[in-house]
């Protein structure tokens, strides 16, 4: 029968657990009975065994045993004949008459009763040659059959293959209590405790029928009949059972360590402390601290050198490209000369394989910082998740030298402002982000003629989208536009630039990925900052977000100010009605014309809005309203491979 089949046949032996009596003290005398046994037993069949398996653990004095009970499991599995069926029908007559007591109380039931025996025969059989009395009793017991046996030989294999199914037996029931310990703890925060819970009444089965099987071929081997039980497929089952049960019982007590070391850092954050404390919390398991890397001279250097440092600690997966490294280079060129900030990069691995060790020597190399090489999933792994909403996508946490939390997320303050986000605060952030040269940031290291236009104050077309026509001929009508006569006449400087294009006109992937994922993080940094969600920052870094993926978009910018952003199709009619407001340049300026032509274009054709935001864990965006009315938008989320938005060559 299947294990299902035998759980469907056991739960109707179990009406209820009404009989409480100290199960865990009765298996502790069990278990030492049955060890020294065992112990005789090797001795004898010339096993290999092991002294120091006979420690002992002190009974309780005051435990009374249900001798009557014990004695009447003896007799229901005495002088049995052997058979896999007649074995079942003694465990189901057991189970019934155990109905009323608890799975792990009807294991150390059965197991107590047979340790009674079998610990009085093998006791009897070491003093045998001894003690007149034992000599006397063992006659009766029928110790002699074994120990004198001219063909011993030939049933010492037999004895031995019992012996071990006992030992393997007494380890599954040990292996409950074990589990049991667990129980304290809600199946929510150990998700795994729940399926092992399940399984316990098919292992008591189990554990049962292996100690019935055990009486039976103990019988057997004393008796005059040359016959015995074939136990190779209780022993198989039974070391299965117990590896299964292991494996179950590892995992809760990793999902154990997980809930207590989220438990031990909330506490540990709430709380004024050491930085050093944290991080051994966060990592590494009581036991086994180890070194980190030190990315600059590739050597292992001790824990101790983030004492009293302020700290960033860099989460990211293994599947972490070359772009995203490269934004941290700056940062540790800047602060390695203070030496009062320290980056550590936590790789978060659920479970290591040769091919993550293999991914992660690949990317090590990479990095000038310190290097947690951890081959286990870190102990914190739930609160990184759950407290800090990690989920894949790098992340860097920054904390003070008392372990405080100074920002939750400061990669998205880093990829727009670098080493000028430092100390990486949330204050820094906020002051940043009420700055008017914002775009200057966003640009910076695109082109080498950007900043030197912006700080030239000179007027800009930025531009770009999927319409390759639309981008020819936008560039086409700029450029006639900045060679207009009044244009000239009035020395304005217009410079037109697409994003997006190399010199042969071809898509730049590392352009388009560095441009779009700057303007993702500032408005990720904006929508964090209340006080800046509502002010003309933020609505702007929304309109140019709305962008991503249209045909074709243009900015108009003096210096770093925006003057004008919008769909392709309505700034490229400002151009192609210049004639018309062109008279008024040099009544009212420039600017101030382009400006009022575009608005009056906009209140005849207001395109809808839609804003790809990128997922960020734990962010739950608030309503958004569309900067062209008053409306809110609706909301949607959307998946889309790092390919295809232009994310940056490399290590992938």
């Amino acid at each position: 029968m299947s294990d299902e089949q035998i759980l469907k046949l056991i739960y109707a032996t179990h009406v209820h657990a009404d009989e409480k009596f100290d199960a865990k003290a009765l298996f502790i005398v069990a278990k030492n009975i049955l060890k020294r046994a065992t112990h005789i037993v090797d001795n004898v069949v010339g096993a290999q065994s092991h002294q120091e398996d006979l420690e002992e653990k002190a009974p309780n004095p005051s435990l009374i045993p249900p001798l009557c009970l014990l004695k009447q499991l003896s007799c229901e599995m005495a002088c049995k004949d052997p058979g896999e069926e007649i074995a079942h029908k003694t465990t189901m007559s057991i189970l019934n008459k155990l109905s009323t007591y608890s799975w792990d109380a009807k294991a150390v039931l059965i197991l107590s009763a047979f340790a009674s025996e079998y610990g009085d025969f093998w006791l009897l059989a070491k003093l045998n040659s001894s003690d007149q009395l034992a000599k006397s009793v063992g006659i009766l017991k029928r110790v002699p059959v074994i120990l004198k046996r001219p063909d011993l030989q030939k049933y010492g294999k037999s004895i031995d293959e019992l012996n071990n199914l006992v030992k393997a037996t007494l380890k599954v029931i040990e292996s409950i209590f074990e589990l049991e310990k667990l129980f304290v703890y809600d199946t929510k925060d150990i998700p795994a405790l729940s399926l092992a819970m399940d399984c316990i009444p098919v292992v008591v089965y189990w554990a049962i029928i292996s100690i019935v099987v055990s009486t039976t071929q103990m019988c057997c081997l004393t008796s005059d009949e040359d016959k015995t039980l074939e136990l190779s497929p209780f022993a198989q089952k039974i070391s299965f059972t117990l590896y299964s049960l292991k494996l179950q019982i590892d995992v809760c007590n990793e999902q154990k360590e997980v809930i207590e070391a989220y438990r031990k850092l909330k506490k540990l954050l709430g709380t004024p402390t050491e930085i050093m404390e944290i991080f051994k919390a966060l990592i590494f398991t009581k036991d086994n601290v180890q070194h980190l890397i030190d990315g600059s001279t590739n050597k292992t250097v001790s824990i101790e050198v983030l004492r009293k440092k302020n700290v960033l600690l860099f989460f990211s997966g293994l599947d972490i490209s070359i772009h995203d490294i490269s934004i941290l280079n700056p940062i540790i060129d800047g602060i390695r000369k203070k030496n009062q900030y320290k980056i550590v990069w936590i790789p978060i691995v659920e479970k290591w394989t040769d091919d993550l060790h293999k991914k992660f020597e690949l990317l090590r190399p990479k990095m000038s910082w310190y290097i947690v090489q951890y081959f286990s999933p870190v102990v914190g792994i739930k609160f990184i998740k759950e407290e800090w909403n990690f989920e894949n996508k790098p992340i860097v946490v920054v904390m003070n030298p008392q372990g405080k939390v100074e920002h939750q997320n400061a990669l998205h303050m880093i990829r727009v402002w670098g080493i000028n986000a430092s100390p990486f605060t949330k204050e820094v952030e906020q002051h940043l982000l009420k700055e008017s040269n914002w775009l200057e940031y966003i640009m910076a290291g695109i082109h080498p003629n950007l900043q030197k236009w912006m700080r030239e104050e000179k007027y800009i077309f930025f531009h770009g989208g999927k319409d390759n026509v639309w981008i020819q001929q936008f560039a086409k009508k700029a450029t006639t536009l900045a060679n207009d006569s009044i244009i000239k006449e009035k020395r304005i400087s217009i410079e037109t630039f697409c994003l997006g294009k190399d010199s042969k006109g071809e898509d730049d992937l590392n352009i388009l990925g560095h441009f779009w994922n700057k303007i993702e993080s500032l408005f990720l940094c904006a929508k964090a900052n209340k006080e800046t969600e509502e002010n003309t920052v933020m609505q702007e870094i929304q309109k140019l977000l709305s962008f991503k993926n249209e045909g074709g978009w243009a900015i108009l910018v003096k210096g770093s100010k925006v003057v004008v952003s919008g769909h392709g199709t309505i700034i490229q009619k400002v151009l192609d009605e210049f004639e018309k407001w062109k008279v008024y340049v040099s009544e009212i300026g420039f600017e101030a014309c382009f400006q009022e032509h575009h608005d009056k274009l906009l209140e005849g054709d207001r395109p809808c809005c839609r804003v790809d935001i990128p997922f960020t864990a734990g962010m739950i965006t608030e309503p958004m309203k569309c900067h062209h009315c008053p409306r809110v938008m609706q909301t949607y989320v959307s998946f889309k491979c790092c390919h295809v938005d232009g994310a940056t060559k490399g290590l992938h």
